[in-house]
């Protein structure tokens, strides 16, 4: 613990959360161009709706098992090392696209972008947990996150303009290079860290996979996560290429328009870490003060089951909008929630472990909206979104509830 106290003094720490901030809106724009440039691309290559939903699943598979070994690495080498790993790897892997001459190539293009893009949450994690009290905590996560709302609501017109005028390809050697520069900026201004002598405790590295292995509440929210993300992983791959397909958009028009709905996850994600912080600071805990945030999100994200009507565009883009809102509070205060419950040390592991959940729960539904918009029935798609966020929330109610008999849990709450 002494590390985070000695961080909460100074001005560091929000030096890294700025830092943090930039890194995710690139990580969003990186993530977002394919999403954008879809129809463009499918065209252009000659790719079918289900050669399209295998390279959405591709980099969702990459992403899930690389969430994994992400958070060992991110305890490993500390933040400042493990970051500069993961920002240029991804940075380069984003420039292959514009290379790209085949479905496959694009594929493989998107795989290796996965591998390298859950690195930016473990090692955020990490920051919050080591350098944030827990009145600061909730706000911080929904700062730094919020860069992820910045990144996909400058991706339509950014993405779109750069495609417009210089070609598609374009756009993926842009966004990659600026991850480069990024990189130099992270390393001048994150001070050198000691590398952890062992992140894995006393009882050594097989331990600590048991202790995780056993852990029930780290798989409810490995659950609560693989549950509640496929809806933003919908409204990120396929909600652009539904204006398009269904709604007869240009690239022109979801250029002008569609960073509304991100606009609203950029709100939901800084307004729900103010909300849990607000409530810790009148005295509430810490953990309870997430799930109450999480409970009011998850009462309004089913509104997204009227956009199966296929409703005039400005009433699709306000639920699309309260959608968005609602999971960037879930995903902040069930992030926020896991670095308070679990210890510094390998929060990162933990954290890895439950973003490899929303990673295979995003996969998977992948496969089942790949399946439905083949068949001409995006409005189910819609209708399936809107049932996830209650299920989500009752998840992390019973991880909370079963939380005091985890071993990982007691021996944080002892330090």
């Amino acid at each position: 613990m002494g590390e985070a106290e000695g961080g909460r003094g100074g001005r560091l720490r929000w030096v890294l959360l700025a830092l943090l901030f930039a890194s995710t809106v690139i990580n969003y724009l990186d993530r977002q161009a394919l999403s954008i440039l879809a129809t463009t691309i499918q065209v252009d290559l000659h790719i079918n709706d289900l050669a399209y939903a295998r390279i959405v699943q591709g980099f969702l598979l990459a992403y899930t098992v690389a969430y994994l070994l992400a958070g060992r690495i991110t305890d490993g080498l500390g933040s400042r090392l493990a970051l500069a790993l993961f920002v240029g790897w991804w940075s380069i892997a984003n420039l292959l696209p514009g290379f790209a001459r085949s479905a496959f190539q694009l594929g493989a293009a998107r795989f290796a972008l996965g591998l390298g893009e859950p690195g930016n949450y473990t090692v955020g994690s990490k920051v919050m947990a080591e350098r944030f009290p827990p009145g600061e905590r909730g706000l911080a996560f929904g700062i730094y996150t919020a860069g992820a709302m910045v990144g996909a609501t400058l991706a339509p017109p950014l993405i779109g303009g750069v495609a417009l005028h210089y070609g598609w390809r374009s756009a993926f050697l842009v966004t990659g290079a600026a991850g480069l520069v990024w990189l130099v900026a992270w390393l001048l201004l994150h001070p050198r860290e000691e590398r952890p002598a062992s992140v894995a405790g006393p009882d050594g590295e097989a331990g600590l996979w048991w202790d995780l292995l056993r852990d029930r509440s780290l798989w409810l929210l490995v659950l609560s996560r693989a549950v509640a993300d496929p809806v933003w992983y919908f409204y990120l791959f396929w909600f652009p290429k539904y204006l398009n397909d269904v709604r007869g958009m240009s690239l022109a028009a979801v250029a002008s328009m569609a960073w509304v709905v991100y606009l609203a996850a950029d709100l939901g994600s800084i307004g729900g870490g103010a909300i849990s912080s607000g409530l810790v600071r009148r005295g509430m805990n810490p953990a309870r003060s997430r799930l109450v945030a999480m409970a009011g999100a998850a009462v309004v994200a089913p509104v997204g089951i009227l956009a199966a009507s296929h409703p005039a565009l400005p009433a699709l883009f306000a639920v699309a909008s309260a959608v968005a809102f609602a999971h960037m509070v879930f995903l902040i205060n069930i992030s926020t929630l896991v670095t308070d419950i679990y210890p510094t040390r390998t929060i990162a592991t933990v954290f890895g472990l439950i973003g490899a959940g929303s990673g295979l729960g995003g996969m998977l539904s992948a496969q089942i909206i790949g399946d439905l918009v083949t068949s001409g029935h995006f409005d189910r798609s819609f209708v399936l979104m809107a049932t996830l966020h209650p299920v989500a929330w009752l998840l992390a109610w019973m991880a909370l509830r079963v939380a005091p008999r985890s071993r990982l849990i007691a021996s944080a709450a002892q330090a």
